[in-house]
């Protein structure tokens, strides 16, 4: 009998652990909060990748507890043509990176949104300069 208490309290455990991830990863536009399109956390954009048309509005909001930067990468991570885009409003990716080490410039605090509208088709490479090296990444395809 304690076989089975014990494999019941498993399965319920394991149970509310995955319903409590589909939730983490629902989160787009439609996803229940409806206020962001790319949330982040500890150290992930989720999604990692997406897509856009020109003219809308992409909201990234930190869903985590770690400070955050969206920064894109400037040597052909954007098109060409395209605005220069990074929390904090810095025109290049040594700016950014330069104001993150100089004090944390361009942080996104927890509960936090950054938003970018993209004007020009095509994919952009943008990361987190302090999560960088954790992996924390992510690509915008933006369509016509």
């Amino acid at each position: 009998m304690k076989r089975r208490a014990f494999l019941a309290g498993i399965v319920g455990s394991a149970s509310a652990t995955l319903a409590g991830c589909s939730g983490i990863l629902n989160t787009g536009r439609n996803n229940t909060q409806g206020d962001f399109d790319i949330g982040m956390a500890s150290t992930a954009f989720l999604p990692r990748k997406f897509e856009t048309t020109v003219g809308e509005p992409v909201v990234w909001k930190n869903t985590g507890a770690r400070r955050h930067t969206v920064t894109a990468y400037g040597n052909g991570g954007i098109p060409d043509g395209a605005e220069y885009f990074a929390s904090g409003g810095y025109d290049s990716e040594k700016a950014a990176r330069d104001a993150w080490m100089s004090g944390s410039g361009g942080a996104i605090d927890q509960n936090r949104t950054y938003e970018h509208t993209f004007e020009v088709p095509g994919s952009y490479s943008y990361f987190c300069v302090p999560h960088e090296a954790s992996g924390m990444s992510g690509n915008i395809v933006v369509t016509e």
